[in-house]
């Protein structure tokens, strides 16, 4: 998946994080700081991965002192840590992110979570390792060579095996037992599931998307990449999927290939998550960041043939309709990061230690910048995380600060950032901050994806 501060190859433009930014719909948590609701934070975590959540119970990847990973269990009512063991990645691509550990309900009151621990075994590279969600209790375990990691599919475990090989296969598991249900060859990435079906992305020099039956892995329809954007799609330079009601939104990154200088197919798209009907598309557009969701009210630029950017557009989700916009005219000279409001009706372009510029989002009017907050990147150079016995590239998720477009003075407050950033899953909305430290509160926003899912 796409993740800013992957810098995953990508040679459109230098601009492509520095044009960065997003919207997506508003949340019922506006008034979070007007009432109180149930919080917490803690300090026991360097979180890295996004946080998985599920069963009363959090979970995150974090990284130690040592530069070593560990899968870390949290009470989601309180975050008290519930249990820690060590974990690692082998075969995961940095542009991925780090992986998270997967949460699965298993149904009859039991939930598990999935994660890669560091055991070796004879040719195997590391351990998939299977514990009960609230005491650690190990369940089982299967060898593992090279993976992008455990994902949830339903009420079962899928893990993509074999990546860096010719053999390379996605299994779905039996979330107690481990037991093989089926299987399909290739690479492929659990994009969406319910208790019956999932959809996969299929990666390949064609990609596919691909519904099947959980139970039996019969294919119940495919959908092509190309299909929806046209020919020449590579997904090298990213991709990120999300779902919102009946539809599944799904945007692919430009990738220019160093050799050709030629750059792939891009954009956004959006099938019927019933028969994979393409519902709409939005071909040659970057999704830009900070940002919401592809499938929560994304913000695009549209690229032309010959690399140039246009102006910023919001889109409705449903049907990939624009339903607000500003010109390349109206984009200001350079230097600037994007920031949003928690509402996302404006498009603020912030300087740091400097004015900024502001516009109405949905008129396209300019806005007053003085008095205005905004939320953005709170480091705009990240550096790479310094992992032990990890191949190197990879970055921890970013990471959201409020700011003052008027002056570009970074603000010191206790609000907590945008619902289109963090998400929320039953209430719930657990985010990182700059030093890896995991804060939540329960408002009660709508259950709806975040940035990263």
């Amino acid at each position: 998946m796409t993740r800013p501060h992957a810098k995953v190859t990508l040679t459109l433009a230098s601009a492509a994080l520095l044009t960065s930014g997003a919207l997506a719909g508003c949340s019922q948590s506006d008034a979070a700081s007007e009432k109180k609701y149930p919080t917490w934070q803690t300090t026991e975590v360097n979180a890295v991965s996004r946080t998985t959540t599920g069963s009363g119970v959090a979970a995150t990847t974090s990284m130690k002192p040592d530069g070593t990973l560990e899968t870390v269990a949290l009470d989601e009512a309180t975050g008290k840590k519930l249990w820690a063991f060590p974990a690692t990645m082998t075969g995961r691509l940095p542009g991925m992110g780090v992986q998270a550990p997967a949460i699965v309900d298993a149904g009859s009151g039991q939930s598990v979570v999935a994660a890669i621990d560091p055991v070796k075994q004879g040719q195997w590279n590391a351990t998939l390792v299977v514990r009960d969600a609230h005491t650690g209790r190990q369940k089982w375990t299967r060898p593992v060579h090279s993976t992008f990691g455990p994902q949830r599919c339903g009420p079962y475990v899928c893990l993509s095996e074999h990546t860096a090989l010719s053999t390379a296969r996605l299994v779905v598991l039996d979330a107690l037992t481990g037991k093989t249900i089926w299987r399909v060859p290739g690479i492929a990435e659990v994009e969406w599931s319910d208790p019956t079906r999932v959809v996969l992305l299929r990666l390949a020099t064609h990609p596919v998307l691909e519904a099947h039956d959980l139970k039996t892995g019969k294919t119940l329809w495919q959908l092509p990449i190309e299909q929806a954007l046209g020919a020449d799609v590579d997904m090298s330079g990213g991709w990120a999927f999300g779902a919102t009601g009946d539809n599944l939104v799904g945007y692919v990154a430009p990738y220019t290939d160093s050799r050709t200088k030629k750059t792939s197919t891009f954009g956004l798209f959006s099938i019927r998550l019933a028969d994979g009907v393409l519902e709409w598309m939005r071909p040659s557009v970057v999704r830009v960041y900070p940002s919401g969701n592809p499938a929560f009210a994304p913000v695009v630029r549209p690229v032309d043939q010959q690399g140039q950017y246009g102006g910023f557009a919001r889109l409705d989700g449903e049907s990939g309709r624009v339903v607000g916009q500003i010109t390349a005219a109206q984009v200001p000279g350079s230097g600037w990061w994007l920031a949003f409001p928690q509402k996302m009706d404006t498009l603020g372009f912030l300087k740091h230690s400097a004015p900024g510029t502001a516009f109405n989002l949905l008129s396209g009017q300019p806005a007053e910048a003085r008095g205005t907050k905004g939320w953005s990147f709170c480091v705009t150079d990240p550096q790479p995380l310094k992992l032990t016995g990890i191949s190197p590239g990879f970055y921890s998720i970013a990471a959201l600060c409020e700011f003052d477009l008027g002056s570009g003075q970074r603000i010191t407050s206790a609000a907590a950032p945008p619902a289109w950033f963090t998400g929320s899953q039953s209430g719930w909305r657990i985010w990182r901050d700059e030093k890896g430290a995991l804060h939540a509160i329960k408002d009660g926003t709508t259950t709806s994806p975040g940035m990263y899912g």
